[in-house]
C-alpha cells in the first residue's frame, strides 16, 4: 500500500464547475417564477447545476444515507446521555428500521448504508457487509491516551476513501451523511477545539442523547485534557485524528475529502460530521466547496466549524438526534431544488 500523501487531495479536489452556475443564474433569470421567489432553492439549484456540470440540473435520483459508525473510550467517563460501548444498539436499530434515520430514509424512499468503523462488539454480531471496513474495537479514551495508533487512523481514512469511491461508482448523486456513536460528540468537539484555538468550554454541549450539568462538566474537563494532546499535531491531520478523534471520524474525514475527488455532493448532519469537514478544509481548501450543513444541531462546537468553513445550515428545527437525522431531513429540500430548476418551465 503506497503512503498516504495528504498534499494529493489539494491537486485533485476541483471546485464545482463556475462556468454551469454562471449558465443555472441565466436560466434562473427566465423561468416562469420570478427570481427571489424561491429564496435559497435559487442558491440549491445554482450549486446542483456546477456540482453536475449541468443545465439544466438533472434530478436527484440516486440518493444514499451513509451511517459510520464506532464507539469511543471517552464515553466511559460518563460523558454522553447513552451508556459507553452502546453503539451496537443503535447499528442494529437502523438495521431494523427502528431508528430515527431508518424511518426518515424509509419515508424518502433512500437506502441506508452503515459502515462499521470501530464498533466495540464482536464483528460476528452484525452483517459482514457492515463490518468489512471495521478498523477496530472502539477508540483509545482521549482524555489520557491516543484514539488510534498512526497506522489505524490511516487505515480508517482509507476505508472512508475507499466508501468514498464505492458509492460513486455505484452512481449514487448525493450522500446523506450522518454517524453512529457514543462519545463522538466529545471527540469532534476536541478537534473543533484545537482547529479554532479555543477552550474547552466554548465546544461543550450536551449531546444527541442529552446530559445534565455534572455530566457535562466531565465531558468539559475530558475536552480540556484531549486539547493538551491534540495541540501538538495540529499540523498533520492523520495524526490529530489519531491522537484526538477517532476511528469514525478519520474514516468520515477520508470520505468527505474522496467524495470531493469523485465530484459527489454531501450534506453534513451535526457536530461530528462539522468536525471533520473541517479537518478535511485544512487538508484541501476547495474540497467544503462540495458540502451542504443540512442542519443545526444545536451544538456550540458545530456553530464555530461551520462557521470557519463558511457553510450555512439549510434547516433548523431544534432537532438533536443526530444519527444522519439532520441531513436526512434537509434532503427533501435539495431534491426540491433540483426538481424546481430542472422542470419549472422558461419563458420566452
Amino acid at each position: 500500500m503506497s503512503a498516504l500523501n495528504l498534499d494529493d487531495f489539494a491537486h485533485l479536489i476541483e471546485r464545482p464547475d463556475g462556468g454551469a452556475r454562471r449558465d443555472a443564474e441565466e436560466r434562473r433569470q427566465r423561468l416562469a417564477v420570478p427570481p427571489g421567489a424561491l429564496g435559497r432553492l435559487d442558491e440549491l439549484g445554482e450549486w446542483l447545476a456546477a456540482a453536475q456540470q449541468q443545465v439544466p440540473v438533472r434530478p436527484i435520483e440516486r440518493p444514499r444515507a451513509v451511517l459510520f459508525a464506532g464507539d469511543h473510550g471517552v464515553a466511559s467517563l460518563d460523558v454522553s446521555g447513552r451508556p459507553a460501548g452502546t453503539t451496537e444498539k443503535l447499528v442494529r436499530d437502523v438495521l431494523d428500521g427502528a431508528g430515527p434515520a431508518a424511518v426518515l430514509a424509509r419515508r424518502a424512499g433512500v437506502p441506508v448504508r452503515v459502515v462499521d468503523i470501530a464498533v466495540d462488539c464482536d464483528p460476528a454480531e452484525l452483517p459482514e457487509d457492515v463490518t468489512r471496513h471495521r478498523v477496530r474495537r472502539g477508540s483509545g479514551r482521549i482524555d489520557i491516551e491516543d484514539a488510534l495508533t498512526s497506522e489505524e487512523a490511516e487505515r480508517a481514512f482509507r476505508a472512508g476513501m475507499a466508501v468514498a469511491d464505492e458509492e460513486a461508482d455505484a452512481g449514487t448523486d448525493l450522500v446523506a451523511l450522518g454517524d453512529l456513536s457514543v462519545g463522538g460528540t466529545t471527540a469532534a468537539s476536541v478537534l473543533i477545539a484545537a482547529l479554532c484555538g479555543t477552550d474547552a468550554s466554548v465546544v461543550t454541549g450536551r449531546g444527541g442523547a442529552g446530559i445534565d450539568d455534572l455530566a457535562w462538566m466531565r465531558k468539559c474537563a475530558a475536552i480540556r485534557d484531549a486539547l493538551r494532546r491534540a495541540r501538538p499535531v495540529l499540523g498533520d491531520q492523520v495524526e490529530l485524528l489519531a491522537a484526538a478523534g477517532g476511528a469514525d471520524l478519520a474514516a468520515i474525514t477520508g470520505f468527505l475529502l474522496q467524495s470531493a475527488v469523485r465530484r459527489t455532493p454531501v450534506i453534513l448532519d451535526g457536530v461530528v460530521s462539522a468536525a471533520c469537514a473541517l479537518v478535511a478544509q485544512r487538508v484541501a481548501f476547495r474540497a467544503p466547496d462540495w458540502w451542504l450543513a443540512g442542519q443545526v444541531s444545536g451544538e456550540p462546537a458545530q456553530s464555530k466549524a461551520l462557521d470557519r468553513i463558511a457553510l450555512n445550515p439549510l434547516l433548523d428545527h431544534g432537532v438533536t438526534a443526530g444519527e444522519g437525522t439532520g441531513s436526512l431531513l434537509a434532503l427533501p429540500l435539495v431534491q426540491a431544488a433540483a426538481a424546481l430548476a430542472a422542470d419549472l418551465p422558461v419563458r420566452d
